[in-house]
């Protein structure tokens, strides 16, 4: 009797070693890292005054040149898809904590870093160009973090005539003689016939992705690379775009401009136009697991 009950113990030891052991090798939980890579074609985007030779020159599919000085687009509402089609949100009505400012000059933030992601195989992730119209307001209290991030002086995405914050911030220049081009998106208000404010047009935009290799999370902490062609600004799958710099923009979309009809234009190049094109500019160039 004696030897059983030592037998048992020492079972019951192994067991639990073992179930130790199986749950250190398999958490319920790991990070995925979002990292995304600004390009014209395939080449990373190189920013640049005027006349900078180093800043990476593209040309459109309508004969223009051009190059950014500054390049930033905010990201949100982030959600994973499993293998199985149940979709994990990540902190999606939470700007603090679940949105970033993506900004080409400052390399920090083109890494985002999604943390206690549950375990399993996951195929899709759809993600916002831009905020939520629920969320879509300067909201120092509820969004402290982000208010500050979009805000500061090196970013730079509040309105400075509205409530809602800029979707994407683009500063540049094009044609052979360096014409400023400059766009800003985001959503816009409206006055009905009482006077009160109502949603204009929406420049906010779902974006979703097939992963190229499924992204495995448990042991795993995946990367998945993204990237942002911005060929797609003037060289789009909606519109081909023509820069002018003539009052008369009836035919044409000029950024500075930013009539809320010329705005959407580029809005449907890089963010898709929610129908037929759920991509836009991005795609994925690789899942590390």
């Amino acid at each position: 009797m004696k030897h059983l009950k030592n037998y048992i113990l020492l079972t019951a030891i192994v067991l639990g070693f073992m179930s130790c052991s199986s749950d250190d090798s398999n958490p319920v939980a790991n990070n995925v890292t979002l990292e995304f890579t600004n390009t014209f074609g395939d080449t990373p985007i190189t920013l640049g005054a005027a006349n900078a030779t180093e800043a990476t020159v593209n040309t459109s599919d309508a004969g223009q040149v051009h190059h950014f000085e500054e390049l930033k687009y905010v990201i949100s509402n982030i959600r994973l898809i499993k293998a199985d089609g149940t979709e994990i949100p990540y902190n999606v009505n939470d700007l603090d904590n679940g949105a970033t400012v993506i900004n080409q000059a400052n390399t920090e933030t083109l890494s985002y870093v999604l943390s206690d992601i549950p375990t399993g195989d996951y195929t899709e992730i759809k993600f916002g160009l831009g905020v939520r119209s629920d969320l879509n307001t300067l909201d120092q209290v509820s969004f402290p973090a982000f208010y500050e991030n979009a805000g500061s002086n090196e970013t730079a995405m509040h309105w400075e005539w509205g409530t809602g914050y800029r979707f994407t911030k683009i500063e540049g220049f094009y044609d052979t003689d360096n014409k400023e081009l400059s766009f800003h998106s985001g959503s816009t208000l409206a006055e009905d016939e009482d006077g009160n404010y109502i949603q204009g047009v929406d420049a906010y935009r779902d974006v979703s992705l097939s992963l190229s290799t499924t992204a495995v999370v448990g042991s795993n902490a995946p990367r998945i690379a993204i990237k942002a062609d911005f060929d797609y600004l003037l060289s789009g799958n909606s519109h081909t775009i023509t820069l002018v710099t003539t009052d008369d923009i009836s035919n044409n979309a000029t950024p500075s401009a930013h009539t809320a009809t010329e705005m959407m234009k580029f809005v449907d190049n890089i963010g898709g136009n929610g129908s037929d094109d759920t991509s836009g500019m991005f795609s994925i160039l690789a899942v590390e697991n």
